[in-house]
């Protein structure tokens, strides 16, 4: 056997669910639906911020419409399809 794999533990298959699940929906919770203590933003409204600063998006500089800025992000930084973005 591996070395990881010495012996195998007896385990309540509902306990194991429910507490995997809810360490799962914690880390979610704190990872993308809380903002961050710093600045107040959540992951996802900071990767608008840089996709326009990426793009030159400056208050002295025309304007680039929003489907431009949401582009870029699905296309750069989004790792899944594009529902959860256009909810911002």
């Amino acid at each position: 056997m591996s070395e990881y794999a010495r012996e195998v533990l007896p385990v309540n298959l509902e306990d194991e669910m429910r507490q995997s699940y809810l360490d799962y929906a914690m880390s979610v919770i704190v990872g993308r639906a809380l903002p961050d203590v710093r600045d107040g933003l959540k992951p996802v409204h900071r990767r608008v911020l840089y996709a326009m600063h990426e793009l030159g998006n400056d208050w002295n500089k025309p304007y680039k419409k929003s489907a431009r800025i949401v582009g870029d992000v699905i296309g750069k930084y989004h790792p899944h399809g594009d529902a959860a973005v256009y909810d911002t």
